[in-house]
């Protein structure tokens, strides 16, 4: 959705060792976004993220219009049940319609043979794969790895909003989710640490906790609170002042 970083030149990256040419869409998207969200204030630059793109190998741009995307009288909507129930679609309804919408449209405009999405939205990526499989899409799904800064937080557009103090808040996030997994994956019940987990956020200065969750890996059906017995992974979304930060690790079990 453009205001991009170099999370996002890494999928370009990642791209070129599966393919022989790479095209990236930019579309700031508004039917993912709620009333009262930042649509209208969303970061846009598309000069500096062409460039950007250029720099790190991409062959074609593919930047539409609101319009050319939905024209006068769209009227369909891509739905995926059940992934979309829970976290991010619990806190903002009709977010992941939006996107699946969007992505099927885009997948069909460009027609590849891969698509690459960062796992930093991880939900996002699930409910992709999943309306591909569904929809019988001819393209593989690859997810790239999340590209943090030296000092663990997950790189965003959406970072630029943080304040001076905030940013030095930030890196508290990953921390925090490292210490959790660890302590699920070290044979303590998963509500004990989910919980010790959304108190310590909390302690390092962030203002709220949308959740913290320990989830099915593949599905992201939520697991029991006892002990960790499958491969999961735990997401988070906490607010920090006026900026909301995502971030999420695989957890696998002890042995």
């Amino acid at each position: 959705m453009g205001a991009l970083h170099e999370g996002h030149l890494s999928l370009i990256r990642l791209a070129k060792t599966h393919v022989d040419r790479v095209v990236a869409s930019l579309f700031v998207n508004p039917a993912q976004f709620a009333p009262h969200e930042d649509f209208a204030a969303y970061p846009r630059d598309e000069a500096r993220d062409a460039a950007l793109l250029a720099g790190a190998g991409c062959d074609a741009l593919y930047a539409p219009t609101v319009d050319a995307i939905y024209p006068s009288g769209f009227a369909t909507t891509v739905s995926v049940a059940g992934l979309t129930d829970h976290l991010e679609g619990e806190v903002r309804p009709g977010h992941f319609a939006g996107v699946a919408t969007v992505v099927t449209k885009l997948l069909i405009q460009a027609a590849p043979d891969v698509a690459v999405f960062g796992e930093k939205d991880f939900q996002q990526l699930q409910v992709i794969r999943r309306l591909t499989r569904d929809l019988d899409l001819p393209v593989e799904i690859i997810g790239a790895p999340i590209a943090r800064d030296v000092d663990g937080l997950a790189l965003s557009s959406r970072n630029a909003y943080l304040s001076a103090e905030e940013r030095r808040i930030a890196p508290a996030l990953s921390r925090i989710l490292a210490a959790t997994a660890g302590a699920i994956a070290g044979g303590e019940t998963i509500a004990a640490s989910e919980e010790s987990g959304r108190a310590a956020l909390l302690s390092a200065g962030f203002t709220d906790v949308d959740y913290l969750e320990t989830r099915h890996a593949d599905t992201l059906d939520r697991l029991g609170p006892g002990r960790l017995d499958r491969s999961a992974r735990l997401l988070c979304a906490a607010h920090l002042g006026q900026t909301r930060l995502l971030d999420n690790l695989a957890v696998a079990p002890a042995l």
